[in-house]
């Protein structure tokens, strides 16, 4: 009977755990995204690194570390890289409890500019995911990111933009092992920033992103530093 009993915990945890998460508390993401391009080559690394906070500052969501090969056509300005990412995720709360998650990614970014000022950007992501305590799954992430300066043509140095952004989240697999499942629909993420280009090379940005779940739908201000060397 106990072990039916701790089995039946196991399954429960999951949804007992978002069920707890306070969806009026606004959390802070603090995030780094780097890309570089090798000298006279197609090819470069890029990168990020996020500390992701269930509030403004203490309580642990996730620390993420991610980085990657890409690769450029001649001639083209699409993006393809084949990255690995390390993700330890918190407990929402007091608790210290953390959860480790390995992944290898292979994704596509497709740019676009449309008239004069409208900066597009289409990522296409699939990630191979080995969370603790969870059989091995697949998923499918697609991003589309809007930039448009408004005080130049372009992003370069001065300029002042708006950016806007919605990425949604597709689990390819539903059985997660013990008995446990996921939906299809994973997660959407909607976002509007003011951003402030410092030289040619560094951004700076400022915004605000609504996260839904099944369970969770959460407000996160997010600081980001975009930087190419």
């Amino acid at each position: 009977m106990k072990s039916i009993l701790f089995a039946g915990m196991l399954i429960a945890l999951p949804s007992i755990a978002s069920a707890q998460i306070d969806e009026d508390q606004t959390g802070a993401w603090y995030m780094y995204l780097w890309n570089t391009t090798l000298t006279d080559s197609q090819f470069g690394f890029q990168g990020d690194i996020q500390h992701r906070n269930y509030d403004i500052a203490s309580d642990l969501e996730q620390l993420l570390v991610r980085g990657g090969l890409t690769w450029s056509p001649e001639g083209s300005k699409n993006k393809y890289t084949l990255g690995y990412a390390n993700i330890t995720s918190g407990t929402f709360g007091s608790s210290s409890n953390t959860t480790e998650e390995n992944r290898t990614y292979q994704e596509a970014a497709i740019p676009a500019r449309y008239g004069e000022k409208l900066f597009v950007s289409h990522r296409l992501r699939l990630e191979q995911r080995w969370v603790e305590n969870q059989d091995y799954r697949n998923r499918f992430r697609y991003f589309l990111n809007l930039n448009y300066p408004l005080n130049k043509s372009d992003l370069g140095k001065g300029s002042v933009y708006v950016s806007f952004y919605n990425e949604i989240f597709i689990n390819l697999e539903s059985d997660i092992g013990n008995n446990r499942t996921v939906d299809a629909f994973d997660r959407n993420r909607a976002y509007l920033a003011l951003g402030y280009s410092l030289t040619d090379k560094v951004r700076l940005q400022f915004g605000y992103m609504q996260q839904k779940t099944k369970n969770v739908n959460k407000g996160q201000l997010q600081f980001n530093l975009f930087h190419s060397f």
